[in-house]
């Protein structure tokens, strides 16, 4: 089963970036995938409908994982060429790394609640 086609719409959206279709083998069609931009970077949601409790449950999705990553790949790297066509930049894959502070007064100062504490005088001598 190959990928034939790939249809992509960009939305300009803070997490949902793009719809995407895909055609298999030049006969099936499955429409209603995003390209969400996760915490983890960007990734390919299954079309999904809302159930009456308020959560969600795939229409269509692959059923092993090498089938999901294969989608994955081939509608994102589409995705970045859509982009590029558009002169847009493309999003990272993978966001920054969060940064992790040293905890110092001065850090410790802007955490609310919690003050700095006095710097320690040297003892003196006798």
């Amino acid at each position: 089963m190959e990928i034939t086609e790939i249809r992509i719409r960009l939305r300009d959206e803070e997490k949902l970036k793009a719809f995407a279709s895909i055609v298999f083998d030049g006969c099936f069609v499955v429409r209603g995938l995003k390209v969400i931009n996760g915490i983890r970077g960007l990734f390919v949601s299954m079309p999904s409908r809302r159930l009456p409790d308020g959560s969600f449950k795939d229409i269509a999705h692959p059923l092993n994982n090498e089938t999901r990553r294969m989608i994955e790949e081939k509608v994102i790297g589409k995705y970045q060429e859509e982009l590029a066509s558009q002169g847009a930049v493309p999003e990272a894959e993978v966001p920054e790394e969060p940064k992790v502070y040293e905890e110092t007064p001065e850090v410790r100062e802007g955490v609310e609640g919690i003050t700095p504490e006095e710097p320690k005088k040297p003892e003196e001598k006798e």
